[in-house]
């Protein structure tokens, strides 16, 4: 095998192992909403445009240790700290923001067991993905998503029934720990790249160096 031939293979695999090294480090700054650092409060309000950068339609949050939700889902469903989210009066909620990728959640039933919640990804309108969990109301679900390249999320829950202990039903979820990645954080940081690049380059120049010092070794023999 040539040298020229042995450096372009080198090449490659310096170009693929920064750019996996690259996608490594766009994944390990995926971002998680707890909805416990929004205003404290005692019962639930709507969930502030611009939280976590997105708008909220018919997203309120509710402080699960409240007392009169005691066994709900919003009480069992809370993963971190004291709040989650829900869809209020059961009606289908909406996320939007520009371009992003949809992790995962954790989704609970606030009041009927059973309850199907479908979630679905859309890019300008059009629908790219849509999944349908069945969850209940004594723990959390945690569902993971791998949306890719979308601007809006729409949750549409219904279904289910009332279980036995609890004196109310409905079609309200409970959501906790919203993890998603901003579309921009996929993209090779400028000053990192060059800098992986020379790594790479470097190490391919090494590997090169040797090769060469082998074969003038051989010849000389």
């Amino acid at each position: 095998m040539s040298i020229s031939t042995v450096a372009k293979k080198l090449s490659t695999a310096a170009l693929i192992g920064a750019v996996f090294v690259l996608r490594i480090g766009s994944v390990a700054q995926a971002t998680v909403l707890t909805f416990d650092d929004i205003a404290p409060i005692s019962y639930f309000v709507r969930i502030p445009n611009g939280y976590g950068g997105f708008n909220w339609d018919n997203f309120n949050y509710i402080n699960g240790s409240n007392p009169k939700i005691t066994r709900t889902g919003e009480d069992n469903g809370r993963v971190s700290g004291d709040y989650v989210a829900f869809n209020g009066f059961g009606n289908p909620a909406l996320v939007s923001d520009s371009v992003f990728d949809f992790n995962s959640a954790y989704l609970s039933a606030t009041w009927n067991n059973g309850l199907s919640v479908t979630v679905e990804g859309l890019n300008k309108g059009a629908t790219l993905y849509s999944k349908t969990v069945v969850v209940n109301t004594t723990q959390p679900t945690l569902v993971n998503f791998d949306y890719f390249g979308i601007d809006e999320l729409k949750f549409t829950s219904f279904g289910g029934v009332e279980p036995y202990y609890l004196r109310g039903a409905g079609t309200q979820f409970a959501l906790d720990n919203f993890t998603f990645n901003e579309k921009a954080t996929s993209v090779p940081e400028p000053t990192l790249l060059p800098a992986l690049l020379s790594i790479a380059a470097l190490s391919a120049g090494s590997v090169l160096r040797r090769k060469h010092q082998q074969n003038t070794k051989l010849k000389q023999s």
